[in-house]
């Protein structure tokens, strides 16, 4: 089955923006590239000649047109959110956790430890269960 073409067709503004935005230089590469895919698109190029000019592959192209086409600019240049996985500590946790490690450590420790603050967050039942290393995280986020 052939795969739809997608037929870009900038406005003066997009092309001025898109322009301005190669210009800036002071973007993420993936966000220039798709920047010139559009450019390059909009020129009339097939999908094969842009990733054969820009060094990307042709699935890249045909995907930047698809999100234009069937979005907007700003959709195509930017990623969309990926899934991943719920942090284990919102804002209340992470509270808890700061007020945990600045508090006295337990009877006989000098100072708290990265297990043992996990450890507390668990018996106090602020989360189910959570490992060291993202005690670890959370904590570095905080210094």
């Amino acid at each position: 089955m052939p795969r739809k073409t997608y037929i870009v067709d900038l406005t003066e503004k997009e092309r001025a923006c898109l322009l301005d935005f190669i210009r800036s230089g002071k973007r993420s590469a993936r966000k220039l590239n798709r920047a010139r895919i559009l450019l390059l698109a909009d020129e009339g190029k097939a999908d094969s000649k842009v990733a054969e000019a820009l060094h990307t592959g042709p699935s890249t192209v045909q995907r930047t047109r698809q999100r234009f086409v069937e979005g907007n600019l700003e959709g195509a240049l930017n990623e969309r959110p990926r899934p991943g996985r719920q942090k284990k500590l919102d804002e209340k946790g992470e509270a808890i956790l700061e007020t945990l490690a600045h508090s006295q450590p337990p009877a006989g420790r000098k100072r708290w430890t990265l297990q043992l603050l996990a450890d507390r967050l668990v018996e106090l039942r602020v989360v189910d269960s959570i490992s060291y290393e993202t005690v670890r995280q959370e904590v570095k986020k905080k210094a």
